[in-house]
């Protein structure tokens, strides 16, 4: 195992975008890099930490426009108008069932003429999905002692790993002590592109050689985060295909592993979904459910789809809370979910 040691205050050291992207025998897990490929983690900019609503607009624009086209026109509510909020809806990627729900209110309310004109449906909408988005807590989960142990899994192509990158840069711009673990050895690239973030974000990395037992690196993980009294460990895992038993019997594995290291861990188990894929999600969220108990989502690549309604058929469908949305290529594009932002852009 590769341990990158751990350090209080980094020193300043060339930028992961300037070195090379890691030779052979890093990859492999066979040494750990020269101390000054680190640097000191970023801290979060004022604008940045005021302005989680600024970056889920701009991610939702196009969700947004597409409702606003409709719902801006200030028509009288009809059954043809409501064939065609329907459509919208769709094209939204709220699913089948959340469309269906939201009609039912929304008609029921035009026939009880508390609705009588297009103008009235974006406040009506965004009070009932803001009451059905806060029914779960979306904060990140904090043990009541030793390290809080966040296990990450997701298809590859998700953006699983620069979502780990982002979150680990998020926690320890607030003041965590946090370690990262490449539990995915069945990919040497994955193992390197964790290694080029963590160098940039200026944290430790667990690594283990090509091929090796991901859980033996989740439990030299679970001991390195101990041994330095870390706040967080994120343990990355294999990139794997929702359908693909093995892979998911191993991901069970890993957490049976990390449970027996460090009680009541993992803390949190975190599905990270490409938010342009659409309703694909859901089936990835049910089979990933099934096999390790969900506790939380992670929507990447929100920025710029028109897609962005699927939050709320998750939420719906699997009662597991959105905690983060990716909102961008920046490490620093990410922000927690808040159901009142999220309402509040959808309807922008």
């Amino acid at each position: 195992m590769s341990w990158w040691p751990f350090r209080k205050k980094p020193e300043a050291g060339p930028r992961a975008a300037d070195a090379p992207p890691g030779d052979a025998a890093s990859a492999a897990g066979q040494g750990p890099p020269l101390e000054t490929e680190r640097e000191a983690p970023a801290p979060v900019p004022e604008e940045e930490a005021v302005g989680a609503l600024g970056l889920l607009t701009r991610g939702l624009r196009k969700t947004a426009a597409g409702l606003k086209q409709l719902l801006g026109l200030r028509r009288a509510i009809d059954e043809a108008f409501l064939a065609e909020l329907e459509v919208k809806m769709y094209e939204a990627d709220f699913g089948p069932d959340t469309v269906a729900a939201l009609l039912d209110d929304v008609r029921a309310a035009w026939r009880a003429e508390t609705l009588r004109e297009s103008g009235q449906i974006a406040p009506f909408l965004q009070e009932r999905l803001r009451a059905q988005l806060q029914a779960k807590d979306t904060q990140l989960v904090r043990a009541p002692s030793g390290p809080t142990v966040i296990l990450v899994c997701g298809v590859n192509g998700t953006g699983k790993t620069t979502s780990i990158a982002k979150l680990a840069r998020w926690l320890a711009a607030r003041g965590d002590k946090v370690v990262l673990a490449a539990g995915d050895t069945f990919r040497a690239a994955a193992t390197e592109q964790l290694q080029i973030w963590s160098r940039r974000i200026g944290l430790p990395l667990v690594t283990g050689g090509a091929r090796s037992d991901p859980a033996s690196v989740a439990y030299s993980a679970c001991e390195r985060a101990l041994a330095e009294q870390a706040d967080y460990l994120i343990v990355d895992t294999a990139g794997r295909l929702h359908t693909q038993a093995n892979l998911m019997r191993e991901l069970e594995k890993i957490r049976r592993v990390i449970a027996g290291r460090i009680p009541g861990a993992p803390h949190e188990t975190l599905l990270v979904l490409d938010a342009t894929t659409g309703q694909n999600a859901v089936n990835q969220a049910d089979a990933f459910h099934r096999a390790v108990a969900l506790t939380g989502l992670v929507m990447a690549k929100l920025d710029g789809t028109a897609k962005g309604g699927i939050l709320v058929t998750l939420h719906n469908r699997f009662r597991i809370p959105v905690k983060f949305v990716g909102l961008g290529e920046k490490v620093e594009d990410i922000a927690e979910f808040s159901a009142e932002r999220y309402v509040q852009a959808l309807f922008a």
